[in-house]
């Protein structure tokens, strides 16, 4: 499931955790790098409702503890939301470019 939609400067954007043992140190300094080269202030949940974390913060990203199997639900806000949401579902989707079994 991949979704994405963008209102004025928001985007958002979900997609659902493939990687063996999910959101771990290694993905998620992934994410955060990655979510850190946009200006736009982006957030990342488990559900659509939230409760919402800085995708910015390698501490809360961590302690996050996603599991293979969640859906990442993503938010942004900023001049280059959309882009953001878009870089960071494909980050999620390539499986955080690690693959399978060599963790």
């Amino acid at each position: 499931m991949n979704t994405a939609g963008t209102t004025g400067n928001a985007a958002t954007g979900s997609v659902l955790i493939a990687h063996e043992v999910g959101l771990h140190a290694r993905p998620s300094v992934k994410l955060t790098k990655l979510a850190k080269s946009f200006a736009s202030k982006i957030e990342l949940g488990l559900s659509e409702a939230g409760p919402w974390i800085d995708a910015k913060s390698i501490v809360k990203v961590m302690a996050f503890k996603a599991a293979k199997g969640s859906t990442l639900h993503f938010r942004a806000d900023g001049g280059d939301a959309a882009a953001a949401i878009a870089a960071l579902v494909d980050l999620v989707r390539r499986d955080f470019d690690e693959g399978h079994g060599d963790g």
